[in-house]
């Protein structure tokens, strides 16, 4: 039975043709896995479905009493209410017939024997109907997801309005995932997970019984839960039954028929070519160039997609800084109350370094803190001498109405047109991106803006939040490349060790210092 059905759509934003009469089927129990290099149009397509976004043409058809859940970073937490008031509005439906059947259950004392039985025919079925959705373990039920998220690490009595952007969406994601709805809608659901709680989610996932789509570059996480690839290139939507590695494998044979194809075809036109060329001036002959030229009007000209831009990224290289890079004394991090005891550390040059424990134990504040983004709240932080910074940014703010073109040259303005295009063109961006503004691109598409600025700076320290969230898996494999061969020092939090390992010398647990209890 299909879930959902889209039908010859497209979109497109400006003169950038995103989808060009895509078709789409999604079936009950499908683990669909949605692939593609940035800006082809995941997030675009995820937007179409749920109908933020109306389609240029084509049209989006849901089954009729399909409960859809989408995890929507920006949905609004009500102020006040505390985590586990948020995750019990999964079962809103159900509180609500609870209180139907309460309704009923008062109206017993003041009705005649037949509207009676009425009555208790109705708060019958009501009472099944609760028993059967677990009504009764609603709050093991939260404690679960809870728990397997680490939504418990910071308390589920603390107001949500207290969460950083990515306890947030933990937040939003274990209440979807307790709505249990017949779609889930999944757009990199990992990026604010821990290791341990992705695991977790995996295994949620594997027996989920019901139709998934995930958006994910993860792909360990991505290979271990999906039955069925969906890949988006160059304007079309192609299906691939099995995981990513059978869809590569399938994907690269048939790369290789067609490139082989192509060859056969090219070298038969130019040998048709060559042969009305040499013989349509000659009567004996021309009746024979006749017939070749036909066919060469008729024949099907195999085309070979455009390439896309693989992205290279290679960090300018500062003065060479003193010893320490940076020292910290007694300093405590935090904003209303202290995240960490008094830490007392030490960065010295050549050293790679990765941050790593839960959400929400202050690893971005100890960073921004260093940074002296922010006041600490007690101690000092003594920058060495000559030490030139690259920040990444887990996530920027605000939203630049400039072409990306402009976005490099406002901070670059000694460059000419020629060298931004370059420089753009190097981190994966393609004409049409280039031209484009940057708040129409995809999250893959910014970070690659944003990571094209910090490979124009020279630096000796480069500082890294979460620089792998939406990239896609060429843009992550480049930027591991040019970290292992940068000669500075590096200061990242990551959530993927596969991608930080082999790259850091060391690793600081930041657990071993958080005031938080675990």
């Amino acid at each position: 039975m299909s879930l959902l059905t889209v039908k010859n759509l497209s979109h497109g934003f400006g003169d950038r043709a995103i989808f060009d009469d895509v078709s789409f089927r999604l079936l009950q129990g499908e683990h669909i896995g949605l692939i593609g290099t940035n800006g082809e149009g995941k997030s675009t397509f995820m937007n179409i479905i749920t109908g933020k976004l109306e389609p240029d043409a084509g049209n989006v058809s849901w089954s009729k009493h399909a409960r859809v859940g989408y995890l929507d970073q920006h949905a609004v937490l009500k102020q006040g209410m505390t985590i586990r008031d948020a995750l019990r509005t999964a079962f809103q439906y159900l509180y609500d017939m609870e209180a139907e059947m309460n309704q009923l259950y008062a109206k017993m004392g003041d009705v005649d024997p037949d509207e009676l039985e009425v009555i208790l025919e109705e708060t019958g079925r009501i009472q099944d109907a609760l028993t059967n959705n677990d009504f009764y373990i609603i709050d093991a039920k939260v404690e679960e997801v809870a728990n397997g998220l680490g939504l418990d690490d910071f308390g589920l009595e603390r107001d949500v309005n207290d969460l950083s952007g990515g306890q947030r969406t933990k937040v939003l994601l274990a209440k979807l995932l307790l709505e249990k709805p017949d779609i889930l809608l999944l757009d990199e659901p990992t990026n604010y997970l821990d290791v341990e709680h992705i695991e977790w989610l995996k295994s949620y996932l594997l027996a989920y019984e019901h139709a998934f789509i995930l958006v994910s570059h993860d792909i360990p996480f991505l290979n271990s839960v999906v039955n069925l690839i969906y890949h988006m290139e160059n304007q079309q939507l192609s299906r691939y039954p099995g995981d990513y590695n059978e869809f590569l494998r399938v994907y690269d044979m048939k790369k290789q028929q067609l490139a082989a194809a192509y060859k056969k075809q090219q070298k038969e036109i130019a040998d048709l070519k060559d042969f009305v060329a040499r013989n349509k001036a000659n009567a004996a002959t021309s009746r024979m160039a006749m017939s070749r030229q036909k066919k060469l009007d008729k024949m099907d000209v195999i085309e070979l997609d455009s390439e896309k831009p693989k992205p290279e990224f290679r960090f300018k290289l500062a003065r060479t800084p003193g010893r320490y890079l940076f020292e910290t004394n007694g300093l405590v991090i935090g904003y209303d109350e202290p995240l960490s005891r008094e830490l007392h550390l030490t960065m010295e040059r050549e050293q790679k370094i990765a941050l790593s424990g839960a959400n929400g134990i202050g690893k971005t504040t100890l960073l921004r803190s260093i940074l002296g983004e922010i006041p600490s709240l007690s101690g000092s932080v003594q920058l060495g001498e000559h030490v030139h910074i690259g920040y990444f940014e887990q996530e920027m703010k605000e939203t630049s109405k400039n072409t990306c073109i402009e976005e490099i040259w406002d901070t670059f303005p000694h460059l000419n047109q020629y060298e931004v295009r370059a420089s753009l063109a190097k981190c994966g961006l393609t004409t049409k991106h280039i031209e484009s503004k940057v708040q129409v691109l995809s999250g893959g598409e910014k970070a690659k803006v944003r990571l094209c600025k910090l490979i124009n700076q020279e630096t000796n320290l480069l500082v890294l939040d979460e620089p792998t969230n939406h990239l896609d898996h060429d843009a992550k494999e480049e930027l591991k490349r040019a970290l292992k061969d940068y000669k500075g020092s590096v200061l990242l939090i990551s959530h993927e060790p596969a991608f930080y390992e082999g790259i850091v010398t060391e690793v600081w647990n930041c657990e071993d210092w958080t005031t938080k209890v675990f």
